[in-house]
């Protein structure tokens, strides 16, 4: 003989699968969606992109494994990714070394300016960030 509590968890492991499996979908198609406007001028599809693999990862432990392979072959790649991802993103501090990055990989030494402009308004980005 069966145990009521049995029928009674039936629905709601398949109402946990379905929902599951409807966020692994959503989230897939944010990612879609967010690449092909990441692609765009702006960056406008980053966000949209970075919500998609969010739902991705905690709907599928498949996508979390290959996302923690990836991360230990390509850290530096990731890393900015994995602070967006934190339940209290570092949308700013990520930004600034993005910007910092990339003005070392394109500019020349001599016309590198954002450390220099960081020095200066320090006490004013301070104010702004709390």
């Amino acid at each position: 003989m069966s145990s009521p509590t049995m029928f009674a968890t039936a629905p709601a492991a398949l109402g946990r699968r379905l929902v599951r499996s409807l966020l692994l979908v959503v989230g897939a198609l944010l990612m879609i969606v967010g690449l092909g406007f990441a692609l765009l001028p702006g960056h406008v599809g980053l966000p949209v992109l970075i919500l998609g693999l969010i739902l991705v990862l905690r709907s599928s432990r498949e996508a979390r494994r290959r996302f923690i392979g990836l991360q230990r072959r390509h850290p530096k790649v990731l890393f900015p990714i994995r602070r967006l991802l934190r339940r209290h993103p570092e949308v700013i501090a990520v930004a600034w070394q993005q910007a910092l990055r990339l003005e070392r990989a394109v500019l020349p030494r001599a016309w590198r300016r954002a450390r220099e402009l960081r020095r200066r308004f320090r006490g004013q980005i301070r104010l702004l960030v709390r």
